[in-house]
């Protein structure tokens, strides 16, 4: 058998192509091409026997803004100083930190901050300090000054003095001009506004022709109508309360009057009352003393256990006893309002009926209604007819 045998050139140009394919250049020994770590993972084992091994960058710890096989994760850069940071470091790029308020970055000294030139008297800020740049000053040029050291502030025009002003002190580059009042001006002002504030005229009169009269004019002709207009508000203001007054003590008057009257004049009742028996009694008398009759009348109807006549009470204290259920007067008591304990104290007596009653009857509510009630319910009508029936009289033989 024939074996097929393929010239060493074409060898040569697969492996220039595999190396030109490579991005990284290296090779495994194996001869694969090793791999690159991406932005955000830093290589952890070298490319060698095996391909290149990568981990994942921590935030805020370590970073990686490139790729690379052979280049670990970048501890983050910490601001100090006079840095504050203003992008925190994240796994595919590092803190951006910048210098505080008042510096700026100096790239020739190793990027620190450095604090920004203050401008002196006599020269203005022509550019504000920034991050990367320090201030730029410059001499004030003709009309303008500073009289401050500052960072900030430009220089700033010279003041021109007023027309009515003269100059003390002249403008230069570290102090403003100095103005202050003409005197020559104000006295020609003064002379001009005594002279239209006001005029006096002279008049004489009839009566004292050698006399003369003061007459003022400007604004005080103005104020004599409003005076007048007061005065005459005050007078009708003043008419109107007399009036009101003299309108109100009449109406008052005329009510006491009316009153007095009413006061007066007797009622009916009264009238016939005085006519029958000389007596004057109003309505309200007599109607508290019909009152008064209707409460006794009621009184009267209402008859109490106590009005009853002795031989009455024995009678039913009998009617009681005979009968030989004891449970009969107890349930007499407690429809009289009795509880068991009050009930046991008048069993302990040696007349527990007569107890009963007697204790019952010192109340405001006994009356014979409410007995003849209880004795009704306990089907004692007999007793009830007992107390009903009128005392006959016996005579004598």
């Amino acid at each position: 058998s024939t074996r097929l045998r393929l010239p060493n050139s074409w060898f040569s140009v697969s492996v220039l192509k595999a190396q030109e394919w490579c991005p990284t250049k290296q090779y495994t020994a194996a001869g694969e091409c090793c791999e690159a770590c991406p932005p955000g993972e830093g290589m952890k084992v070298l490319c060698g026997e095996e391909n290149t091994e990568c981990e994942i960058c921590l935030d805020s710890v370590t970073y990686s803004n490139i790729s690379s096989h052979t280049d670990p994760c970048q501890q983050c850069t910490v601001c100090t100083g006079t840095m504050t940071m203003n992008i925190p470091c994240m796994d595919s790029f590092d803190t951006v930190c910048s210098c505080m308020n008042g510096f700026y970055l100096n790239s020739s000294e190793d990027e620190k901050c450095l604090p920004c030139e203050i401008c002196d008297n006599g020269s203005g800020v022509l550019e504000q300090c920034t991050e990367t740049q320090n201030t730029i000053c410059e001499v004030c040029p003709p009309e303008t000054y500073s009289d401050q050291k500052s960072s900030i502030d430009p220089c700033m025009p010279c003041t021109i003095c007023e027309e009515n002003e003269m100059m003390v002190t002249e403008c230069s580059s570290v102090q403003d001009t100095v103005c202050t009042c003409n005197p020559r001006f104000f006295s020609t002002a003064l002379d001009v506004t005594s002279k239209t504030t006001a005029t006096v005229e002279i008049m004489t009169t009839t009566a004292i022709p050698s006399s003369p009269k003061l007459i003022w004019k400007g604004n005080n002709d103005n104020i004599i109508p409003v005076y007048c207009s007061i005065l005459a508000a005050v007078v009708v203001g003043l008419v109107a309360y007399a009036a009101f007054k003299r309108w109100n003590s009449c109406k008052q008057n005329k009510q006491g009057a009316n009153n007095r009257t009413v006061n007066q004049t007797p009622s009916p009742e009264g009238e016939k009352l005085h006519s029958d028996s000389g007596i004057s009694v109003d309505g309200q008398s007599l109607h508290e003393q019909q009152q008064q009759q209707n409460l006794k009348g009621k009184a009267s109807e209402v008859k109490l256990y106590t009005t009853l006549p002795p031989h009455k009470k024995e009678e039913v204290e009998k009617l009681l006893k005979s009968c030989e259920e004891e449970a009969e007067w107890c349930s007499l008591a407690g429809l009289l309002g009795y509880n068991e304990k009050h009930i046991d104290t008048f069993k302990q007596d040696e007349y527990p009926v007569h107890a009963l009653l007697s204790d019952w009857s010192a109340k405001d509510s006994a009356t014979m209604d409410e007995l003849c009630t209880a004795l009704r319910k306990l089907k004692r009508d007999d007793i009830v007819e007992s107390l009903s029936s009128e005392p006959t009289a016996t005579s004598a033989v």
